[in-house]
């Protein structure tokens, strides 16, 4: 155990030593750039960085060097991680993933949730991407946004898109994130804001299986909406519908089948069709098999969902377990925000805000491999236990700056445990967020 422990601390840490061998890749001035012996060389910055809580910068400084009279300024801290680029980060934070993937396979699937998260960042008007005019009343403001691929196994975040809420699309991130990805077989479970044939066809050209909430059959605009589908509270149908962006006479005959053919306007995007059709050029049709499955998960409410996983071994009742299991998506931006602390930014600046943010990324997948493999003894007690993981954060952060070992780390996190309780449930009360404020921060 202590050794798996060991094995996670140094692939964070030849990580980041990989990172900084080519250190002039991720500078912004190459020839000039951490290139003599500072207080604040870039591998003590990077770890600055990934140490961070929800102090002020003075603060965080001040914890990280003890106390000590060497300890750099804030000046000097802002002006050495100014010299690192946009690059670096990301890089880091894929390097990391690449070394602690361990592929843990679900009936020979990985399992990999989808979804998206916006968090407020300090005011910044010059950044239009992300800024938006205050209504009624309300002060201007900045949002960020998120996308996130999370392995539903492993419990970290596999792949993420990262930029100004304007300028974001999650389904067009989540293409990009299946298509670099190098996974053999998974499957993608999302939530509504995923239902698109064109993200389908991604996962399918990709050989992977999708498992999607879409709108349910009484509603307007979706998947099932346009469809024939029977007339019963459940169901699970197969449709194999052929796509085409041509238009002509004899499409449109076509499409009066509507579990077989659809039309796909030329302002819909769709890859994998021709953008453009000349009149005489022979019709291009795109295959996409699907089931529509409709399921109670109450006992007066009911969830659609599309997927192109067989009904053999995929029946209603698994893929009910398998959606059930994309909450963990959402607990995951729970703790990136609250415990971790993605809320506490340390500047104003953009392409700062973003070094903090892949920084927390980092650190939420260091402590859930870590605490993956600390084994809470089960007790003839009422509930199950799990490690606490507010606890379980600040342990680990003192684990990768050295200050503590893996054997009092692995007893501490035992120590400090919260019971599993499955079921509960609660009102989702949704409020505003702010960028907490750099004059109220945590001692």
């Amino acid at each position: 155990m202590k050794n798996k422990i060991r094995t996670i601390k140094r692939k964070l840490d030849d990580s980041i030593s990989q990172l900084c061998d080519v250190s002039w890749m991720f500078s912004s001035n190459p020839e000039k750039d951490f290139s003599r012996d500072r207080k604040l060389p870039l591998k003590k910055v990077i770890s600055i960085l990934l140490s961070m809580q929800g102090g002020t910068l003075t603060t965080e400084l001040l914890k990280y060097f003890n106390c000590s009279l060497e300890i750099a300024s804030s000046s000097a801290f802002v002006q050495q991680r100014n010299k690192i680029n946009s690059f670096a980060f990301p890089t880091l934070f894929d390097l990391f993933v690449k070394k602690t993937d361990s592929a843990k396979l679900y009936k020979g699937f990985r399992l990999f949730a989808a979804d998206g998260s916006d968090f407020k960042i300090p005011h910044n008007p010059a950044h239009i991407e992300s800024h938006y005019d205050g209504t009624n009343g309300q002060s201007p403001y900045n949002v960020f946004h998120l996308d996130a691929m999370y392995d539903l196994l492993q419990h970290t975040y596999q792949d993420v898109a990262l930029g100004g809420d304007r300028e974001m699309n999650e389904r067009r991130s989540l293409c990009s994130m299946v298509d670099r990805s190098n996974t053999q077989n998974a499957i993608v479970i999302a939530d509504r804001g995923y239902e698109n044939y064109n993200l389908m066809a991604h996962i399918q050209e990709k050989g992977w299986k999708f498992l999607i909430r879409i709108k349910d059959i009484h509603s307007v605009g979706g998947i099932a909406s346009g469809l024939n589908l029977p007339d019963f509270p459940e169901f699970d149908t197969f449709i194999n519908l052929s796509l085409t962006t041509k238009q002509t006479n004899e499409i449109k005959e076509l499409c009066e089948n509507s579990n077989e053919f659809r039309f796909i306007p030329s302002a819909v995007t769709f890859d994998f069709l021709p953008k453009t059709n000349r009149k005489f050029a022979p019709t291009v049709f795109y295959k996409l098999p699907f089931r529509i499955v409709r399921f109670k998960i109450t006992d007066t409410t009911y969830e659609t969902v599309v997927t192109n996983l067989d009904s053999i071994h995929f029946p209603a009742t698994e893929l009910k377990k398998l959606y059930a299991m994309r909450w963990s998506i959402e607990t995951s931006f729970r703790e990136l925000k609250y415990t971790i602390g993605l809320l506490h930014f340390h500047s104003k600046k953009v392409e700062f805000i973003c070094q903090e943010i892949y920084a927390n990324l980092i650190m939420y997948n260091f402590t859930e491999l870590i605490t993956s493999h600390v084994i809470v003894q089960k007790l003839n007690t009422k509930y199950v236990y799990k490690a606490n993981f507010t606890v379980a954060v600040h342990l680990c952060r003192q684990l990768f700056l050295g200050n503590i070992s893996p054997p009092n780390l692995e007893a501490l996190i035992r120590k400090n445990v919260s019971p599993v309780r499955p079921g509960r449930s609660r009102p989702r009360n949704l409020t505003t967020k702010y960028a907490v404020s750099f004059l109220y921060r945590v001692a």
